[in-house]
């Protein structure tokens, strides 16, 4: 056991899951300035006409604010996704909302899109790309606001993609998030092709060049919906789908029911999600063929779990679970492994 997993089962495990990841927040942004940039090996790779210096970046929901990029390129991640970013700032669901399940190495979260809005994240994007800042990949996952009433969904959206899109290396459309009521309910592809097509005229008329454009989608699809979406993706000539988001099931779990009944609702992420996660991964490359860029996340903890995404047809990889129980030693560690 490292000197991290020593601490984290005794002293982290036992604050308040939210309490902890905004201390830990806080403390390696206050480390960033002399935080020695950690290589990530030799695995260069192009994907989406960008350059990453390794496969794996952070997922969003880590850094919804934009607060600590530099902060999370010094500890080895090729690209970091910031968000969910909405169209208006909101406080999020009531707390208690974010919940381990050690036995799983897992997160329950209903966190609920809480964030200060598009306006104020385009702005501290602004201000990093102005001053000295570390060469990383910076990807915007924007959603929907949840007092925004159906009928205004698809304006909410092109807002967000209006201010963000010029501080963006690439734009993530999250219509998969099972914390904000009636989210999912935009995959279905009668609902997703319009507002994929109008996000897609907003970033064109906000940018001079091309903004590479994905949509991340839900675990918890039927096979048929994910095929679905990948038919869309390639009509519309999407740059690429993220699988997956969370998951609203809780099969399988090592934690006691009683535990699991304490987390409550949410998205399950971390170990628990692998193997579905793994499945449409596998469904969507076999369907849209060599091109279009798939981003693997959920579950992946490890070197093993890593390429095994990537033997299964991923181009990029996310962890956002993995950076919680395994410390901020792990990206640069996994990054090099895959590397030799």
């Amino acid at each position: 056991m490292t000197p991290y997993h020593l601490v984290f089962d005794q002293i982290l495990a036992r604050v308040d899951p939210e309490v902890a990841h905004r201390l830990g927040f806080a403390a390696l942004r206050a480390a960033e300035p002399v935080l020695r940039h950690r290589s990530v090996g030799s695995a260069q790779l192009t994907a989406m006409g960008l350059t990453f210096p390794g496969p794996l970046g952070l997922a969003a929901g880590f850094d919804k604010n934009a607060e600590g990029i530099d902060t999370f390129a010094a500890l080895g991640f090729s690209f970091v996704e910031v968000g969910t970013v909405t169209g208006e700032p909101q406080p999020g669901n009531p707390r208690p909302r974010l919940f381990r399940l050690p036995a799983d190495r897992a997160i329950v979260n209903r966190m609920g899109f809480n964030n200060h809005g598009a306006e104020a994240v385009a702005r501290r994007l602004a201000a990093r790309r102005a001053r000295p800042h570390r060469d990383v990949v910076v990807g915007v996952n924007i959603g929907r606001t949840k007092v925004v009433p159906d009928e205004h969904a698809v304006a909410d959206y092109e807002k967000s993609t209006r201010l963000l899109a010029p501080h963006a290396d690439y734009l993530v459309v999250n219509v998969s998030s099972p914390n904000t009521p009636g989210l999912r309910d935009l995959q279905a592809v009668d609902l997703l092709g319009p507002l994929l097509g109008a996000v897609r005229r907003q970033a064109d008329a906000v940018r001079d060049t091309h903004l590479p454009l994905l949509v991340k989608i839900a675990p918890d699809l039927a096979d048929k919906d994910v095929l679905a979406v990948a038919d869309l993706a390639l009509e519309l000539r999407l740059d690429g789908i993220v699988a997956t988001n969370t998951t609203i099931g809780r099969d399988g779990l090592r934690s006691s029911p009683e535990e699991v009944a304490r987390a409550g609702t949410g998205g399950l992420s971390g170990p628990p999600l692998r193997a579905r996660a793994l499945e449409v991964l596998r469904l969507l490359r076999d369907r849209v063929g060599p091109g279009p860029t798939l981003v693997a996340v959920g579950g992946i903890d490890s070197r093993e779990a890593a390429q095994e995404r990537l033997d299964a047809g991923a181009t990029l990889l996310q962890a956002y679970t993995a950076l919680v129980y395994e410390g901020a030693l792990w990206p640069s560690r996994v990054q090099r492994e895959l590397a030799r």
